[in-house]
């Protein structure tokens, strides 16, 4: 690469809509009515985040902000977003100008007028702006909602302009007094998917099907975990995205990890190979995570802790149910672990004991189920008022029980050491009851040895 060569620029977003699909414009659009609504007389100032540097000149592949592009669909790297739904201009978009070298470098970027009228913004100025223009849209409003900590923000921006609206009081000018977390306000937005949003899920979960599917296929002793992950990445380009977190390709005890990405194992025959990864589409994000056999058969005692995790995971899922909540899907499926764990002789004590004294933390130390949406763990609160959230037709989530069981645990029977078996599936809350959204890749254990074979 040239010493002052390309920057690594996002992937090339997703084509228009499908026959069928929503024009994204107008579901951007609605979201940003929606939020307005809860709002009030205030303003939500976002912020797409900036480049991030790799090593010396080089930086990351670009990966915009979720709110940012949640509302907007823009992908333009240093942008900001202010959305004033009572007032005019009730939409402003500010972007950095583009210098003549980064368009040699990276190529052209859209114009400020290219992009107002992308998103149907009111008004469009550069950035360097930003200074000037920001107290005059604070001005007079009654609070700013920005994220408070973690991701990009403008909250030093903002600052400095209720200090200069503070200045200018004398001149009839009013500071807003309240900065409010955004994240609380777009977490709720997020929490019901709307249709653009599950179209946009239901193709991140078919690529990322395909690509397990692709993987279980090639997959034979004596290859290593990384040629699996480029199986799985390799299938994510072809279909235009690219993984949505990092993926997770554990063979034999690395499946022992929970977050384990290393990737570097070798595949031995007679082990089990656990495989945790999804794509993105317009950052939404599947999730999905299953476990086969690398030498195309499981093992009894493999069979028998693969059936364990199965049952708590079809459990967890028929408890999806509109009313229950995640709490509910976790005691279920715990349950049925805790009494696999007696099974197959990991633990002695009464199931209940197993449960009220956290016993079963040693082979299953998280939890159940997440939000799953434009981020693999979305925002959305989990409990209201120090109770676990109903659950709601439009809700996403996972349900992904497994068992953990170290390579070194001499208190384990020896055929079930090193032993990592986790079952994930998205499954979409419905008044019809749970959709899994994953059940096109197989995860009964005949279904898995007859792919594997053939």
């Amino acid at each position: 690469m040239d010493s002052e060569g390309p920057r690594t620029l996002p992937l090339p977003a997703p084509a228009g809509p499908s026959r069928g699909e929503e024009d994204p414009s107008r579901v951007h659009a609605a979201r940003r009515r929606r939020v307005g609504e809860r709002m009030g007389d205030a303003a939500l100032v976002l912020a797409a985040g900036g480049l991030q540097t790799r090593s010396n000149d080089t930086e990351h592949r670009f990966r915009v902000d979720t709110n940012f592009h949640y509302l907007s669909g823009l992908e333009e790297p240093g942008a900001v977003l202010i959305l004033r739904p009572l007032r005019t201009p009730a939409l402003t978009l500010f972007v950095p100008e583009q210098s003549e070298r980064d368009a040699i470098y990276n190529g052209p970027r859209p114009g400020l007028e290219a992009l107002r009228q992308q998103i149907g913004a009111d008004a469009a100025h550069p950035l360097a702006a930003l200074e000037v223009e920001l107290p005059r849209l604070l001005d007079g409003l009654d609070a700013v909602y920005l994220p408070l900590g973690g991701g990009p923000s403008c909250e030093p921006a903002v600052r400095a302009a209720i200090e200069t609206l503070r200045a200018r009081e004398r001149a009839g000018e009013v500071a807003p007094e309240c900065l409010r977390d955004a994240r609380g306000l777009l977490g709720e937005e997020r929490m019901v998917k709307d249709a653009g949003a599950l179209a946009c899920l239901r193709r991140a979960i078919e690529i990322s099907g395909e690509a397990h599917l692709a993987a279980m296929r090639a997959t034979r002793p004596g290859l290593f975990e990384y040629e699996i992950a480029a199986v799985i990445e390799g299938h994510f380009l072809r279909r235009g995205t690219g993984p949505g977190y990092t993926s997770i390709v554990g063979a034999g005890a690395n499946a022992t990890v929970l977050h384990y990405i290393a990737n570097r194992g070798p595949l031995r025959a007679g082990d089990l190979l656990l495989v945790d990864a999804g794509a993105e589409w317009a950052l939404f994000t599947g999730d999905i995570t299953r476990v086969w056999p690398v030498s195309g058969r499981f093992g009894p005692a493999q069979r028998d802790a693969y059936e364990v995790v199965l049952a708590a995971n079809e459990a967890g899922i028929a408890a999806a149910t509109i009313d229950s909540s995640l709490d509910a899907i976790h005691e279920v499926a715990l349950r049925r672990l805790c009494e696999g764990m007696r099974a197959l002789g990991l633990l002695t004590a009464s199931v209940d004991e197993i449960r009220e004294k956290e016993l079963y933390k040693k082979y299953y130390p998280h939890r159940t189920s997440h939000w799953l949406g434009a981020d693999v763990h979305d925002l959305g609160r989990y409990n209201l008022r120090g109770v676990a959230r109903p659950l709601a037709a439009g809700y996403v989530l996972t349900v992904e029980p497994g068992l953990y069981i170290p390579a070194d645990d001499a208190s384990a029977p020896p055929e079930l050491r090193g032993l990592g078996i986790r079952i994930e599936d998205d499954v979409l809350v419905t008044a019809a009851g749970p959709e899994v959204l994953t059940a096109g890749v197989p995860k009964r254990v005949a279904e898995i040895e007859a792919l594997l074979g053939a």
